[in-house]
């Protein structure tokens, strides 16, 4: 057993390093954060949508932004899509569960907002659906996404690639670089809090 865990924590240092050696990716982390400063100085606001552990990545980096990070300040309008469990329970059954984030970033999202899709294979429909709406509407699509990209690469602004296809690998730089983003949205905003 110690052999197993010693290859899961070695396969996981690896990929971090591919991440810190990856400018392209560091790139579109510092597009990202610059993108998002622009929406939330002009009363902008951002959504966050995923699937199972990937949601939980998307409240988790929401809650970031809308509570704090490291420092007391003002709270940023961050929100993870699929908190209210009425509606997505409703319009799963009614109308599908492709559509589930689709219609909420319909309902809630306005041109100038940021909405970041996370996932690993980057080609979960209701994600898919949701960029599409995004894009109508005229936000700032963000994906998450493996080293594939899946059907989001061709859909979104910006682009981070985890350079992995091992889903608890990508999951663990996704958190890693949503803590990056809120660590500099909150120090850039609010740099004497």
């Amino acid at each position: 057993m110690k052999s197993r865990i010693k290859s899961s924590i070695k396969s996981s240092v690896e990929n971090h390093n591919r991440v810190l050696n990856d400018s392209n990716l560091q790139f579109n982390i510092e597009r990202i954060v610059n993108s998002c400063i622009n929406a939330f100085k002009n009363d902008k606001k951002m959504l966050f949508c995923g699937n199972g552990g990937s949601a939980s990545d998307a409240q988790h980096i929401a809650s970031e932004l809308s509570g704090r990070f490291y420092k007391d300040r003002p709270p940023l309008y961050a929100e993870a899509l699929h908190v209210n469990t009425s509606y997505m329970t409703a319009v799963a059954n009614d109308y599908g569960y492709e559509q589930t984030y689709a219609r909420m970033v319909e309902a809630s999202g306005r041109k100038g907002d940021v909405l970041v899709g996370i996932s690993t294979s980057g080609d979960s429909p209701n994600l898919v659906k949701a960029m599409l709406k995004a894009k109508e509407i005229g936000m700032l699509t963000v994906g998450f996404t493996g080293i594939k990209g899946g059907e989001m690469k061709d859909i979104c602004d910006i682009m981070i690639q985890v350079p992995s296809d091992d889903t608890p690998r990508i999951q663990e730089v996704h958190i890693l670089v949503g803590h990056i983003i809120c660590q500099l949205i909150e120090e850039e905003m609010f740099p004497y809090a």
